[in-house]
């Protein structure tokens, strides 16, 4: 066990005549917060097997990780990402020990072309057959044969009815002048060009370079009415009034909405992206069986529940729904209704011209 924020200072422990009480004192603390790399579980044991599971910054419950570390009998160490293109170049530059992963979608079919993800044993991982249908046979992974959806949710524009009183029914609305620095969008490529090449006529998966070329110029005609473009704090943007559109996530909208009432959400009539974060286990992993039974626990039915409620973005799992609290499995934000998800669309990897969008964004962002 790594033991630096725990151990006594040495001229304290100089003064301890009962070190065995000490040795009482280090063993107790496992299964706590820090790191178990070198202590047994149990006195003149073997150290617990540790999990290294590589998550988004807020996905993390302690409590839920505590429940499956005293039901296996492990530990589980936690780190942490930012974006998908963070992820994958932590992976790529070599970084090692990573057993269960939370790539988005797109990123899974990357990830399955670089060779980087274990097939799946759906055997271990009985909670799949639990899944949503519309969450089964995605087209970056068919046969789940490397990932299980975990949570999913949609994007779309939040927006303060109290300012905005005619609900927007367009992407549109995102150029509409009258709202000029009171607009954020999100700091992600990929959806912000989707939002272009919607209002254009194109799927927001479009590889033609005129087509990319057009949504670049429209976004550059947009950015002076952008407030912030930003992943990260719009909801507080949103509840405080410092924006009254918000291009993003519905989970995050429905945060915004819990402090501010007059918010409310959209999908647009061109379309959006339906998106899932989801369930790998590395190629690399030295704990393959033990990554499926921790990727078990998390789509299991409480647990799934619980997550949806602490997170508000959809849990796969359709039976954890009707645990979830009314006021959240009611809410369009976090589960959209059947009668928008025929105007939703994945993101996938568009190859060669993910250089386009590189390139267009550079330049939309130096504008």
């Amino acid at each position: 066990m790594n033991l630096s924020k725990h151990q006594l200072p040495w001229k304290v422990v100089q003064g301890l005549l009962l070190s065995a009480a000490v040795v009482l004192v280090v063993y107790q603390q496992w299964p706590g917060d820090g790191p178990t790399t070198g202590t047994s579980d149990k006195p003149g044991g073997r150290p617990p097997t540790t999990l290294h599971y590589f998550t988004w910054s807020d996905y993390t419950d302690k409590e839920l990780i505590r429940a499956f570390e005293r039901e296996a009998g492990v530990k589980v160490v936690v780190d942490t990402f930012g974006s998908n293109e963070e992820l994958l170049a932590k992976l790529q530059s070599g970084a090692g020990g990573y057993d269960v992963v939370v790539p988005s979608d797109f990123m899974v079919a990357i990830m399955a072309k670089q060779d980087l993800l274990a097939e799946l044993d759906l055997s271990l991982i009985p909670n799949v057959r639990f899944v949503f249908e519309r969450l089964q046979h995605l087209p970056f992974d068919p046969d789940n044969r490397y990932s299980i959806p975990y949570l999913w949710g949609t994007v779309g524009i939040g927006y303060d009815s109290a300012v905005v009183p005619v609900p927007p029914d367009s992407w549109e609305v995102l150029w509409d002048p009258r709202y000029r620095r009171k607009i954020s969008m999100l700091n992600d490529q990929r959806e912000v060009f989707g939002v272009a090449l919607r209002t254009l006529g194109h799927s927001g998966n479009a590889t033609d370079p005129a087509v990319i070329d057009r949504a670049k110029a429209k976004l550059v005609r947009q950015k002076d009415l952008v407030k912030t473009y930003t992943s990260e704090n719009y909801q507080q943007l949103l509840a405080y009034g410092d924006v009254v559109l918000a291009h993003g996530w519905g989970g995050t909208v429905a945060r915004a909405m819990a402090e501010r009432p007059s918010i409310r959400y959209v999908i647009p009539k061109e379309g959006a992206t339906i998106w899932a974060d989801c369930l790998v286990v590395l190629k690399t992993s030295s704990h393959k069986d033990l990554a499926m039974r921790f990727i078990n626990h998390l789509l299991d039915r409480d647990v799934a529940a619980r997550t949806t409620e602490r997170l508000l973005f959809a849990t796969s799992n359709r039976e954890a729904r009707a645990l979830v609290q009314a006021k959240y499995r009611d809410n369009p934000a976090i589960y959209p209704p059947d009668s928008v998800l025929d105007r939703l669309e994945w993101t996938i990897d568009v190859g060669e011209a993910a250089r386009l969008y590189d390139r267009a964004w550079t330049e939309v962002k130096l504008q």
